[in-house]
């Protein structure tokens, strides 16, 4: 059990730095992952980095996380996903928030409490992935219109 839980921390931990701090700003301390760059395609950059970020919550249940600690986790996806929806500007947010990292963080910090971990509660982590992909797809879906509105008054 505790070599598994290990296991997945490391994945977690790998995923998590491949995501938000994989590659160090020339002249700063500041580090970016694949997620903001990714995010920079229009509309589907962000939706396909928000299903590799469920996956985080996900095994985050499978750990025992309390569904407080997974409501927090779904909130920094969503506002997340918010923010990286302003053209430009929430792509500088989005290099700023990592919410992948605050997750993680979030994981360590409850798995660092001494007790007994509750099992997984499956039914609720299905409930937040639906709305939390919901929530991108929507934002996605208005980023579509928003994108041909204004093609549409620039064209005519």
């Amino acid at each position: 059990m505790q070599l598994h839980r290990d296991k997945t921390i490391a994945r977690l931990r790998s995923l998590t730095h491949l995501l938000d701090n994989a590659f160090p700003i020339p002249g700063t301390k500041y580090r970016v992952g694949i997620d903001p760059i990714i995010g920079l395609l229009p509309g589907g950059g962000d939706v396909a980095m928000s299903f590799v970020s469920s996956y985080i919550l996900i095994e985050a249940a499978r750990l025992g996380l309390p569904r407080p600690t997974l409501l927090r986790m779904l909130w920094n996806l969503i506002l997340d996903a918010l923010l990286g929806i302003v053209p430009m500007a929430g792509d500088f947010v989005d290099l700023a928030w990592k919410a992948n990292s605050k997750n993680l963080a979030l994981i360590e910090a409850h798995l660092a409490k001494p007790g007994k971990q509750a099992k997984a509660d499956y039914l609720f982590v299905a409930l937040l992935i639906v709305i939390f992909l919901a929530v991108v797809i929507a934002l996605g879906m208005l980023t579509v219109l928003v994108i041909s509105t204004i093609w549409n008054a620039i064209a005519a």
